[in-house]
């Protein structure tokens, strides 16, 4: 009888991507997009798509995409060639979001030009609900349909363990302002409400109906930011991860209306790395549950392990962390460096004055009786009183 090959998937989708692997499809995969990165296992499989735009700051973000799409022009390649080299029996792929990743359309088109024509898988969630069934869809389209009923099945122990902690809670529901891009604002939308609400939140700006999700993410005013007084506000921008999400809350930390949140005057603003968790449809987004509960419910130990979040400084605590350090061991490198370039001064790493090194103490040839922090005869001819202040030379060996 004669052997079937294994199948062959590429996934054009980083959630299809997640959930293919969730269920225990990872050997199947034969190429990936180039926003996949986890699991860590499939980072070195060939990447099939490219973006357009360069991600600068939020707002020429916005621009840039807002100027492909008034014109027509997909924000996403997609490289046909090394598509039909690995010669796939399914593609996975999605049409909820033109921003997110390549469009259905441009799959399609290719598809059809194949032989044998793979089979198109599109994920289009717009609910939580409709998330957890995408792993069954996945699971059928792939031949893992019985692992994939295993691993929704994990899931919903999890999802109903956070109902029951949060059934159990007597807290207030907080107001939250999940700000899913920064400029303009975009609030949170699709699954993202119910996620908060199911933690024990409040979502004002977008509430999801029940059972269902909270629409496309859309632009709010400061104004009506302002205007839902959240106790909690949450900074997750979409594909972003949180190095890049640092550098626009700084930017909204320094907007006029900011301080007069009350989520920002109780150090109440934490940043996610969106990239991970709550923008990405897969698996991942009960460990964005379980990480909304732990915040919500005030229940720090309730936090899924490596969740990627931190809590914003105020601005104040923010310009003062990032102000340079400096300690006895710059100071000593800093003489050190200018010894070994001959020189016979360096700037002060403290107060930036120019200091004279131990070279212009050897060449001088005695103690000036200055008190220099780099005299090589030891302050001998400093008072005693004086020298008794002093710390000792600080000196490198030649």
């Amino acid at each position: 009888m004669k052997a079937t090959r294994p199948l062959r998937v590429c996934s054009v989708l980083p959630s299809a991507t997640e959930m293919l692997c969730f269920i225990g499809g990872t050997d199947l995969l034969v190429g990936r997009s180039h926003e996949d990165n986890f699991p860590k296992e499939i980072t070195h499989l060939p990447v099939l798509t490219g973006q357009k735009t360069a991600f600068t700051t939020a707002a020429d973000v916005d621009a840039q995409v807002a100027a492909s799409l008034s014109s027509g022009q997909s924000l996403y390649t997609l490289d046909e060639a090394l598509i039909r080299s690995l010669a796939p029996d399914v593609i996975l792929t999605q049409d909820i979001c033109s921003v997110c990743a390549i469009d259905l359309m441009t799959v399609e088109r290719l598809a059809a030009t194949m032989t044998p024509r793979p089979r198109i898988v599109s994920l289009n969630p717009e609910s939580f609900e409709d998330v957890l069934d995408n792993l069954l869809q996945v699971g059928e389209a792939v031949g893992r349909q019985a692992e994939a009923e295993h691993a929704r099945a994990s899931l919903l122990e999890r999802i109903v363990e956070i109902d029951r902690l949060v059934a159990a809670s007597t807290r207030p529901p907080p107001s939250v302002a999940f700000i899913e891009w920064p400029d303009p604002i975009y609030v949170g939308g699709h699954w993202t409400p119910q996620l908060i609400q199911r933690a024990g939140g409040r979502h004002p700006l977008n509430i999801a109906p029940e059972g269902k999700g909270g629409g496309k993410s859309f632009a709010v005013s400061s104004e009506a930011v302002v205007a839902s007084a959240p106790d909690l506000v949450i900074i997750c921008p979409c594909g972003l991860d949180l190095a890049m999400t640092r550098k626009e809350a700084a930017r909204l930390q320094a907007t006029g209306w900011w301080s007069s949140l009350p989520a920002v005057q109780n150090d109440k603003v934490v940043l996610v790395d969106g990239d991970a968790y709550f923008n990405r449809p897969g698996p991942r987004l009960v460990d964005a549950l379980e990480w909304l509960a732990s915040t919500i419910q005030d229940i720090p130990a309730r936090k899924p392990e490596g969740f990627a979040s931190e809590w914003l400084l105020p601005a104040r605590a923010a310009a003062a962390a990032a102000e340079p350090i400096v300690s006895l061991g710059d100071i000593e490198e800093a003489h050190a460096c200018a010894v070994r370039r001959g020189s016979t001064t360096y700037k002060d790493p403290v107060t930036g004055y120019t200091v004279f090194t131990q070279l212009a103490s050897e060449q001088r040839g005695y103690c000036c009786g200055s008190g220099c922090r780099h005299c090589v005869y030891g302050h001998a001819n400093v008072p005693a009183e004086r020298r008794a202040k002093l710390t000792p030379p600080i000196n490198v060996a030649r």
